[in-house]
């Protein structure tokens, strides 16, 4: 019996420790963003990030409304690319490394508002290994690549709408 009481009271002090070190590193799980509206009404075309976006947002307490007049901001989502360069060739003038490249358009305009906040661009850049030996696999990791750039983009969207927010306050 004293040995379950030493082992669970030694379990005990390693849980107390680890959330004290989290604690003390400045750790804290992320939070809504300070947006000044709470509802959203998406123009132009249906781009890949669209349901991403839309699934962020909500999370954020922001209802998106499907009429442009019950929205207190419209968010216009222009395009979206995607691009890859050759980055390195082996002595042989095979690839050895690309560049991925992702690109998203936007813009913005309260309700309020008749003229339309400037175009905004958001680029992710990443390097990625190439190997004709292993071609299955690296189609995998390139697609999983574009979709980590893809889910960049949406936090990148919310940040700068939140951005926008603080600078009219």
């Amino acid at each position: 019996m004293q040995y379950l009481n030493l082992t669970f009271t030694r379990q005990l002090s390693w849980v107390f420790l680890i959330a004290l070190l989290l604690t003390a590193c400045g750790f804290q799980l992320r939070g809504s963003a300070p947006l000044s509206f709470t509802t959203l009404n998406f123009q132009g075309g249906a781009l890949s990030i669209k349901k991403d976006l839309k699934r962020t947002l909500e999370t954020n307490n922001v209802k998106i409304v499907d009429s442009a007049e019950d929205a207190e901001m419209l968010l216009e989502l222009l395009n979206e690319s995607t691009e890859k360069r050759i980055l390195s060739l082996s002595g042989a003038g095979l690839v050895r490394e690309f560049e991925l490249y992702y690109t998203v358009n936007f813009r913005t305009r309260p309700q309020s508002e008749t003229l339309w906040g400037r175009v905004q661009t958001i680029q992710i850049r990443r390097d990625f290994s190439y190997n004709d030996k292993a071609l299955l696999g690296k189609a995998e990791e390139e697609a999983g690549l574009y979709a980590d750039m893809r889910k960049e983009s949406v936090r990148a969207i919310l940040r700068r709408l939140s951005a926008t927010n603080q600078d009219k306050q």
